[in-house]
Order: C-alpha cells, then sequence, then structure tokens
C-alpha cells in the first residue's frame, strides 16, 4: 500500500505541472480582473472578450453551459509536448544514473574518507536510525530543490529539472524499500519479498555486507550482475537459497 501510495503521489504531482498548461484560459492582462458572465450587469448572453465595468476592464471568463460543456469558443491550451518529453526522459535518466552515482560514491566515498559515517551502518544498530542515514538526507535536498523549482516555474527547463528531482525521488524510495526494508528488514515491505529479482538483489547486497570479494557488491540493483563478474554467482545462489528457507521457517513460526 505504501508503494502504491507514493506512485499515486508522483503521478499526482507530474499530472498537476503540466495540467494548469494546458487549460483554456490564458494568463491575465495586467489591471484586468477575470470575472464571470454573471458578474457584469447585463451578462449571461454572448461573452465578449473585455468588457468595462464601473471604469475597470475585466476580461470574462466563459460559464459552462448547461451540459457541464465550455462555449465553442473556449479553446483548449497547447499541449507542451517538447517539456513533456524532456521531464519523462530525465526522470527516467535521473533514475537509472542514480544506482551508478551510488554505486560509485559508496565504493570512492562511503568506504573511503567517509567511512566514519558509514561505519554505522556496517553495525549492529542501537535505535532506529545510524548516521549513514544522513546521506539520504544529502541526496534528498538536491531532489526535492529540482522538483519545487520545476513545479512552481513553466518552462522547457524548469520541466527537465522537474524530471530530474523525480527521477532522484523515484530511486530514493526504491532504495529505502529494498534496501532499508527488504534487506535490513528496518520495516516490513510485504510481497516485493517474494519477487524473485528483489531476492537477487536482497542476497547480492548481505553479501556485500560479508566483505567477502572486496565489498563488491557497491550498486544495489545492479548488485547481482556486479557479483557475476568478480565470479560469486555460487555464493549468490548459496544466499538466496539461505533467505528463502529463512523466510519459509518464519512464515511457519507465525
Amino acid at each position: 500500500m505504501s508503494s502504491l501510495g507514493f506512485t499515486s503521489m508522483a503521478a499526482a504531482a507530474v499530472y498537476y505541472r503540466f495540467a494548469s498548461q494546458m487549460d483554456g484560459g490564458g494568463d491575465a492582462v495586467p489591471g484586468e480582473e477575470e470575472v464571470g458572465a454573471a458578474d457584469v450587469p447585463g451578462g449571461g448572453g454572448d461573452v465578449q472578450p473585455r468588457h468595462h465595468v464601473n471604469g475597470r476592464r475585466r476580461r470574462l471568463l466563459p460559464l459552462r453551459l448547461a451540459n457541464g460543456d465550455f462555449p465553442s469558443h473556449q479553446g483548449g491550451g497547447e499541449i507542451p509536448v517538447t517539456e513533456m518529453f524532456g521531464t519523462f526522459a530525465l526522470s527516467v535518466g535521473a533514475a537509472v544514473g542514480m544506482e551508478f552515482w551510488a554505486r560509485w560514491a559508496h565504493r570512492a566515498l562511503w568506504h573511503a574518507s567517509l567511512w566514519h559515517m558509514h561505519e554505522s551502518h556496517h553495525r549492529p544498530r542501537d535505535g532506529p536510525f545510524e548516521l549513514n542515514d544522513v546521506f539520504a538526507i544529502v541526496n534528498a535536498v538536491p531532489a526535492m530543490s529540482l522538483l519545487a523549482y520545476g513545479f512552481f516555474t513553466r518552462g522547457l527547463l524548469p520541466g527537465l529539472c522537474f524530471g530530474a528531482g523525480l527521477g532522484i525521488t523515484l530511486f530514493g524510495m526504491a532504495y529505502m524499500f529494498v534496501h532499508d526494508g527488504l534487506v535490513h528488514r528496518r520495516f516490513p515491505v510485504g510481497p516485493i519479498a517474494n519477487v524473485p529479482y528483489f531476492r537477487r538483489v536482497a542476497a547480492a547486497h548481505q553479501i556485500h555486507h560479508m566483505d567477502k570479494f572486496e565489498g563488491v557488491p557497491y550498486g544495489l540493483f545492479l548488485g547481482p550482475k556486479e557479483l557475476e563478474e568478480v565470479g560469486g554467482s555460487e555464493e549468490l545462489e548459496k544466499e538466496i537459497k539461505k533467505r528463502i528457507k529463512r523466510k519459509k521457517t518464519l512464515d511457519a513460526i507465525q
């Protein structure tokens, strides 16, 4: 349910990001007020583009007809095809790119100069949080900034920023569910634990914590492939079988 909720929120954000650009109304002219025909004396018949009321120039907004449609002269806004394509392309690109960024940062930073923080993740956790959680905040700040700028600003560049922020956010949510929930059991994740691919990902990351192949894999979603490249396929299969057996035992107890 949580996965569905986060996905719905992301879809709603994309919808409202572009919905305002595809409505029929244009931007108001400075010094004008937007009013309905019913607000103007004698209004309600043919709606004129503008009208002077009490010395103030006003632009009239068409009312809905009895059948719920807008009058025929109400045109729909243009669909920002280029901007939408750029947004979706950057969303996918950012989500995929984050896997490679996380792999590089994990090896070159977290297991090097930032080990004093990441070490908390390789030791038994005392309490609900660990110092390593700071890295999640570090990635969340630019994602939220890109989303906010792109959501409230129109144009191609803001659309690209929105897409990049959305991709980083989607990767972060997926990483949280698989890494924190499935692998380290910090919260229940439901049926994704039974998906063969996620089972392989979880087993591969568990091998990372065993430090059997010089820390490989450092990535998460491509972790199984990293293990295969260093000859860890057999160890991966053993760990998968262990996880299946452990889950069956827990299910039997419950």
